[in-house]
């Protein structure tokens, strides 16, 4: 594990794990894979640019040659780089596949052909589909139901047949709904957050009875590093543990820390998919040792007063102009490829 590349390292929930890897002292080098689109920022990894031990590298996973040669340079991958907002999957869904499940292949492919020691492959509890009731299990069948989350459950399972097929150690983590700073304000905690700080209105779809599970960014990248320490290749594992909330409980949260009230809050119709709960088990994780640590009331006020210290931060992160649009090469990578 001495020589660590983390994709994604400079989005929201992959620039806390690499914060939290650099200071571990086992661990020698850690690499940042980020084609910074809209919601990657070389700001999340701030400070962590202090360290000898860190070095970024701008590009995209589905850059073949790329991720060959610094696959090549490695012993173990965390791979966070996705596409992830729901919304945005309605509106265009090609960039989720090419993205979630052609730069999941990419690497995959590249961790087998340099025999990467732990491939760890991040997903999300949506996979599991609706569950109305009870909680699922890394043993339940996946059921997806948007373009995100079906984009998501097919890189899981492209992950895993790397392991079936030619022996990669390849984990999968499945984490709920993750709350914290840095998280870019087009999902809800964010979204709500800074809308309330400005005087706007936030919407609630249909009565607010959506329910989810709020884990703290700390408690998945506990999680992850759990499970590229000590995960068996070839397993999934649950990460959740935090707090269940409908998203009207959520908004009154959000509403008492910024300073709102209910007048602030519009009810619109639900969108067509909008899936009622989640919910998982995690005991599989619990026997590696894991426990989640952060209380959510400290962690969410937390979160709310980042968003009021750094309007610099969240206020122009709507939209980057500059973001790169994803690509795809179709081709296997070369031996002896180099980086472009």
């Amino acid at each position: 594990m001495d020589k660590l590349l983390v994709t994604g390292g400079a989005g929201f929930i992959g620039s806390h794990f690499v914060k939290r890897m650099l200071r571990a002292d086992d661990i020698g080098h850690v690499t940042v894979l980020d084609a910074l689109t809209y919601a990657g920022h070389i700001e999340n990894l701030g400070e962590a640019f202090l360290s000898p031990k860190l070095t970024f590298v701008h590009g995209n996973i589905l850059d073949a040659d790329l991720v060959d040669t610094l696959v090549r340079q490695h012993t173990a991958i965390v791979h966070f780089a996705a596409e992830s907002h729901v919304d945005r999957s309605f509106d265009d869904a090609g960039p989720f596949l090419l993205t979630n499940l052609l730069g999941t292949q990419t690497l995959a492919d590249a961790a087998m052909r340099h025999g990467i020691d732990k491939f760890v492959h991040v997903s999300t509890d949506e996979v599991y589909g609706p569950l109305p009731q009870g909680s699922a299990t890394e043993a339940d069948p996946l059921r997806p139901t948007v373009p995100y989350a079906a984009s998501k459950a097919a890189s899981d399972l492209v992950a895993l047949s790397y392991h079936h097929t030619y022996g990669v150690p390849v984990c999968v983590t499945r984490s709920s709904n993750n709350y914290g700073p840095y998280q870019h304000p087009e999902k809800i905690i964010p979204l709500f957050a800074t809308r309330l700080l400005r005087g706007q209105q936030v919407t609630l779809h249909d009565r607010g009875q959506h329910v989810r599970n709020w884990l703290h960014v700390e408690d998945n990248c506990a999680g992850v590093e759990l499970v590229l320490r000590g995960g068996t290749p070839g397993e999934v594992y649950n990460i959740g543990g935090g707090t269940d909330f409908t998203s009207k409980e959520l908004t009154g949260h959000l509403l008492r820390l910024c300073g709102a009230d209910w007048d602030s809050v519009v009810y619109v119709p639900d969108r067509r998919s909008n899936d009622v709960r989640y919910s998982m088990t995690w005991d599989k994780l619990a026997d590696l040792g894991y426990r989640p640590v952060r209380d959510f009331e400290e962690g969410l006020a937390e979160t709310v007063d980042w968003y009021r210290r750094n309007p610099d931060r969240w206020a122009p992160l709507m939209r980057n102009p500059h973001a790169a649009h994803t690509t795809v090469a179709l081709t296997p990578a070369k031996e002896g490829a180099h980086a472009h």
